[in-house]
């Protein structure tokens, strides 16, 4: 297990001279320089995150981590904790959007049981890497241990390292617990710096009443469990979920392995927040794919400098911006590694 003095060890910089010559080419391209706007931005940096002037994106994995929280228990949700494990099942079938995107994409998911309430048994389609069944709820108690809380990350970027001995280019991460936009709204408003109203959401479609107790609750919890601002295993250890963790791993794993990863909606932000707190450098290989409809995620993508690269109103969850994202990286290499040059298009330069 990586401590976290390990992990910001083996996360450096992107490479910043590759991302110039890489704008040399895209500037030599059969078009008006700039034209093409955030493809362009998106190409460069992808350069950057993988050291390749060239690189491919043919290989491509969604990881979707799932658990369940305690908070459940306080009316957060109007689902109950059940559907967390149903969801699993559903993803296991392919009959969840995220499945349909990701074939439609040519990705591969990879569904993680981190954290649910429920024994799967030996399934070949699932990963097993439970840390727990679920976390406490907060509003009583910790979300977990900080040992848990640093366990789960690190399943994060075992999973990435397993991928990559396998072959892996772009990674976009996941999410599916009930309960979960209640975590992370709790770590947005701490680590956001902003008061729990201006980032908490109706999540699976609470009603007023409803979204007016999750905040009280999430006051509550924050001023209870007293957590660090500073400290982000203290934070996600207090507040968070077992798939934040996760994906805040996947992030972090990604950084040390020089992967892109497209991060998807809310709860990817609040996993990116506990990354970035963990290693500022982290960002620099981040690609936001869309902006949730979830009212905290703008906040949380401001605060990591990211902007998103569409807008659809989305909230699902499960990567499903994610897969989106992926496509328009995909389609940005194939611009910066397929499209002619002036010079071999016989085009006349301005």
């Amino acid at each position: 297990m990586y401590s976290l003095d390990e992990i910001r060890k083996n996360i450096s910089q992107v490479n910043v001279e590759l991302m110039g010559q890489a704008q040399e080419k895209l500037d030599n391209l059969t078009k008006p320089k700039g034209s093409l706007g955030r493809l362009e931005e998106i190409a460069k940096r992808i350069v950057g995150i993988t050291g390749n002037l060239k690189p491919e994106l043919d290989k491509k994995y969604i990881i979707t981590m799932a658990a369940d929280h305690g908070i459940v228990d306080e009316g957060v949700s109007a689902y109950p904790k059940e559907v967390t494990s149903q969801m699993v099942f559903n993803f296991l079938n392919n009959g969840a959007a995220i499945n349909i995107l990701s074939k439609h994409i040519g990705a591969e998911v990879i569904i993680v049981d981190i954290g649910v309430n429920y024994d799967f048994g030996n399934n070949p389609k699932l990963y097993s890497r439970k840390v727990a069944k679920g976390t406490s709820n907060f509003l009583k108690k910790p979300a977990m241990t900080k040992k848990q809380a640093l366990e789960s990350i690190n399943v994060g970027i075992e999973i990435v390292e397993q991928l990559k001995n396998k072959g892996c280019d772009i990674i976009g991460t996941g999410d599916m617990g009930i309960g979960n936009t209640t975590a992370s709204s709790a770590i947005a408003s701490l680590m956001c710096g902003v008061a729990a109203e201006k980032v908490t959401g109706r999540g699976t479609g609470i009603n007023k009443k409803s979204l007016e107790n999750k905040i009280n609750i999430i006051k509550r919890a924050i001023e209870l469990n007293k957590a660090n601002k500073n400290d982000s295993i203290d934070i996600l250890s207090k507040l968070g979920g077992l798939e934040i963790g996760g994906i805040a791993g996947v992030i972090l794993g990604c950084a040390m392995n020089k992967i892109p990863v497209v991060i998807d909606g809310f709860i990817s932000g609040a996993g990116a927040l506990i990354a970035e707190g963990i290693e500022p450098k982290v960002k620099q290989y981040m690609l936001a794919s869309h902006c949730s409809v979830e009212i905290g995620h703008k906040i949380i993508l401001n605060k990591l400098g990211l902007k998103q690269m569409f807008d659809f109103d989305m909230r699902l969850g499960e990567g499903t911006g994610a897969a989106l994202g992926i496509n328009i990286a995909e389609a940005s290499i194939r611009i910066l590694n397929e499209m002619a040059t002036f010079d071999s298009a016989g085009v006349s330069k301005k």
